[in-house]
C-alpha cells in the first residue's frame, strides 16, 4: 500500500465529491428500498441499478451544488482574520 501513486492536490475538487455522493447515495438508496421491499430476493440487483442511478444524479449535482452553497454560506459564517505571520 506504501508504493500506491497518488492523486494531485487540485484533483480534491472532484474526489471528494465522487465519494461523497457515492457514499450518500449508496446508504439512502438501500435504507429506502429496504424500507419500500424489505429484503425480497433480487435485493442486491435492485439496489445496485437503484445506487447507480442515484449516483449517476448525486454526482453532478453535489459538483453544481457544492460551490453554490459554500458561496451562500459564506454570508453566515465570519472567518478569522488572516494572520501576518511573516
Amino acid at each position: 500500500m506504501h508504493n500506491l501513486p497518488k492523486f494531485h492536490p487540485k484533483h480534491m475538487t472532484w474526489l471528494m465529491p465522487l465519494i461523497l455522493s457515492g457514499i450518500m447515495s449508496g446508504s439512502i438508496s438501500c435504507f429506502n428500498m429496504l424500507l419500500n421491499k424489505g429484503l425480497i430476493d433480487g435485493f442486491l440487483g435492485l439496489w445496485l441499478h437503484a445506487w447507480s442511478m442515484s449516483w449517476m444524479m448525486a454526482f453532478p449535482l453535489i459538483l453544481i451544488v457544492l460551490p453554490l452553497v459554500r458561496k451562500l454560506l459564506m454570508q453566515f459564517v465570519q472567518m478569522p482574520p488572516e494572520s501576518s505571520a511573516k
